[in-house]
């Protein structure tokens, strides 16, 4: 029997250690943290505080409003949201330091951040120096007559996710379709693209089938691929109340992440005390090798004879052909590919075997593959063998690390379907025809991979990103520069300063314009967010300062629209947000009653708590489908390494600190098995050198508990390895992966300062 305190109902069998707060251990530090957070926004106080207490969270997509949120009660804010405060918070800054960006040319994104938000409209032609500051006619008027001054294929919009709202995400997708491209695309396309997709092709949904509610008391809580105390630090307060009811919880990764392990949960006495034990039990598996793995603990379920037969043959379809394609795929096969042993495999099925309920949770360590729509498959195939959806405390649950994303797609900013995922086919087409009084193209438009793919090839005249930077989220970062300049126009409709609105367009007449934006909290009448639970939530317009002549980013596309073809701006204007929401619940059947939000606290779950609720499920029999998967063969040679992109310390490409608190690695450290540093006659801290068919790259050694064989360097300083058209061929996700020698480089690097630095590397 477990250890208790009677009194507080602690066991001191998960703690931690005995050392009170952690002493002496690598964690974060979440009260200092607080304070640094007051300090920065010490100018802003009142306002800042109205934003934690009354908006939505712009940070990771739990879908915290004020304080709180509908999985927990009690207070909850995080240090990732915290550390996002001064984005909102900041002053405009000087335009003048941006009449001659050459001083600029070589700053980290964290620097330009650091400036402050951007007030004014903006343009830079070829030729000049830097920026000149114009009204916001002038600029729209230069974007509207580009625009009109070319065809629809050689325009692309690109929306990301920095606190962006549904109101935005729609008004962008329907304002490409105003102007006749479905080029446009969302961050999403390099986070959960195989999600989406495989989920559609087995289940008839394509978003999480269960709440974080269902985390609670479930037997098993297994991640994959997911470090949710660096991406979603509140579910560590989940975790350690599901660890209170009985579950268990597993974790398949190469690396065994120091905050899975334990983590000190500052909102819980017990836990920020002593700490807590997260994971029951890791499964290290190498690099990319999900599918082999999953496939071999489905081999063991169907050897053993732990399959739900009874559902299984009631409530899906293709099973059949899974289970002789497993059956047939070679122990030693199952092995090499995915880097561990039948015997590890066996554990996890006898665990899995004893559950009756489960709920499996993954992210970009599972999605960011060339075959990162197989990688899901095969875990949905595990889930479906022993009916883990459809029930309570069962389900399959994509987590979003950002709040725009779950949204984004489902209000249609996707170039190959509309508004709630409906096809590009006759009947929709005429729908939104009628609904919108102008016909939407028909053709698929282009992902955002393969519109920097045609600007390289000149093939993009206008290329308007509203956030991003492309520089630092997209593979081979000098090809994507000159990729950007040779578009002939750049639209950037931002809050801040990135380092990719500082290239000089190469074209005769090229023009780059900067577009003010305001934030989710200054929107006009407020806006929505959808969480990675399909909750929508109402985020009030928060009543403060607003910066320069900055505009709300749904309105800011409309009246680029309206500029271009003025004569029928009555088919895309907006008087307010409530006539984008009204819309929106028409366009979007599913999300009916989102017109109904509008105080801070009003939320929807669009579907209800759980998807395929009593394991029905919305395909053409009602039925799930199983679909069969092999394992991917890497290549290795001898003396290589498998190399994983991760974040640390960051917010998407938005780098907050040079050192991970969770693992005390510093952004130029590469993350080795300590037999490797070994054998390459390194020690820890030794400065090397990795090589791949992209590119190279200088950091350090630093010894962790990885997989054997397998390296991860931090994203997106790690890119200049990655090579690009190597993507996902369903979905189009670039795989964050390569294949890199290592050799020691002499003096180690100088500490850089906090930031990515554009184009770290050189090309061999």
């Amino acid at each position: 029997m477990a250890l208790r305190v009677p009194a507080l109902n602690w066991r001191p069998t998960t703690w931690a250690g005995w050392l009170p707060n952690g002493m002496g251990q690598v964690k974060p530090n979440h009260y200092w943290e607080m304070a640094k957070v007051a300090w920065a926004n010490r100018d802003q106080l009142p306002f800042a505080w109205r934003i934690l207490n009354r908006g939505v969270c712009d940070g990771c997509a739990l879908g915290t409003t004020g304080l709180h949120d509908f999985t927990l009660k009690g207070v909850h804010l995080c240090t990732v949201r915290l550390n996002l405060l001064r984005l909102n918070t900041m002053s405009g800054l000087d335009v003048a330091q941006l009449r001659d960006v050459s001083a600029l040319q070589n700053a980290r994104a964290t620097e330009l951040r650091a400036l402050g938000r951007l007030p004014y409209p903006l343009v830079r032609y070829k030729g000049q120096p830097g920026f000149s500051r114009v009204t916001w006619d002038e600029a729209l008027q230069l974007v509207g007559r580009r625009i009109r001054a070319t065809t629809p294929d050689r325009i692309s919009f690109y929306l990301t996710s920095r606190g962006v709202t549904n109101e935005t995400y729609y008004v962008g997708q329907k304002v490409a379709r105003f102007l006749g491209t479905n080029n446009v695309d969302n961050s999403s396309r390099i986070c959960h693209a195989p999600s989406t997709v495989a989920l559609k092709q087995t289940l008839g949904v394509a978003a999480s089938t269960c709440s974080y509610k269902d985390w609670y008391g479930t037997d098993l809580l297994v991640f994959v691929g997911s470090d949710v105390p660096n991406n979603q630090p509140v579910t560590t307060k989940y975790l350690y109340e599901a660890k209170q009811l009985g579950t268990q919880v597993l974790v398949i990764n190469p690396y065994r992440e120091p905050g899975l392990e334990r983590y000190w949960v500052p909102s819980a006495m017990e836990s920020a005390l002593f700490g807590t034990k997260l994971t029951d039990r890791f499964f290290q598996i190498a690099t990319g090798g999900d599918t082999g793995f999953l496939n071999g603990v489905l081999k063991h379920l169907l050897e053993q004879g732990w399959v739900d037969t009874e559902f299984v043959r009631a409530r899906t379809d293709g099973f059949d052909e899974v289970s002789a394609t497993v059956t047939a795929q070679s122990w030693e096969l199952l092995e090499r590919t995915s880097g561990t042993t039948r015997e590890e495999m066996l554990e996890f099925a006898r665990r899995y075997a004893a559950a009756k309920t489960a709920v499996f949770v993954w992210s970009m360590g599972l999605t960011q593959h060339r075959f990162g729509v197989d990688n899901v498959t095969a875990l949905i195939n595990l889930a479906l063998a022993r009916g883990m959806v459809g029930r309570e405390r069962c389900g399959l649950m994509p987590i979003r690390g950002h709040s725009g994303v779950q949204g984004s797609a489902e209000v249609g900013a996707v170039p190959n379907a509309l508004p709630g995922g409906a096809p590009l086919d006759a009947a929709e087409l005429a729908r939104f025809e009628r609904l919108w009084g102008f016909a939407p193209p028909a053709a698929p438009g282009l992902t955002a991979v393969e519109a920097i793919d045609a600007a390289y090839a000149g093939k993009i005249d206008v290329l308007y990103a509203m956030g991003g930077n492309f520089l630092e989220t997209l593979p081979e970062p000098r090809f994507v520069r000159r990729a950007m300049e040779r578009a002939p126009l750049r639209v950037h409709q931002d809050i801040v300063l990135t380092p990719q609105m500082l290239l000089e367009p190469e074209a005769e007449h090229g023009a780059v314009v900067l577009l003010p934006a305001r934030t989710r909290y200054e929107q006009r009448g407020g806006g929505t967010e959808t969480s990675t639970e399909r909750r929508i939530y109402f985020s009030p317009e928060i009543p403060g300062r607003r910066v320069g002549e900055s505009r709300a980013e749904w309105e800011i596309l409309m009246q680029v629209a309206e500029h271009a073809y003025p004569e029928r701006r009555r088919l895309i204007h907006f008087d307010d947000v409530r006539q984008v929401l009204d819309e929106l619940s028409r366009a979007v059947p599913f999300y009916d009653g989102i017109q109904h939000l509008r105080n801070a606290g009003d939320a929807v779950q669009w579907g209800g708590a759980r998807l395929c609720e009593g394991q029905v499920f919305p395909t053409a029999n009602g039925k799930a489908r199983f679909v069969a998967v092999h394992p991917p063969e890497v290549d290795l040679p001898d003396g290589a390494f498998l190399l994983s992109t991760r974040r640390g310390k960051q917010f998407n490409s938005m780098v907050q600190a040079r050192r991970d608190p969770l693992n005390g690695a510093m952004r130029e450290d590469v993350l080795m098995h300590a037999d490797d540093v070994r054998a390459l006659g390194l020690t820890d801290g030794d400065a090397i050198l990795l090589r791949s068919a992209a590119g190279e790259y200088r950091g350090r050694a630093r010894v962790a508990p990885i997989k054997e064989r397998n390296v991860q360097v931090h994203w997106p300083e790690g890119n200049v390895l990655l090579k690009r058209g190597q993507t996902d061929p369903v979905c189009g996700i670039p795989d964050y992966n390569t294949v890199v020698r290592i050799t020691p480089a002499g003096p180690a690097p100088a500490p850089a300062p906090a930031g990515p630095a554009p184009g770290r590397g050189r090309r061999p």
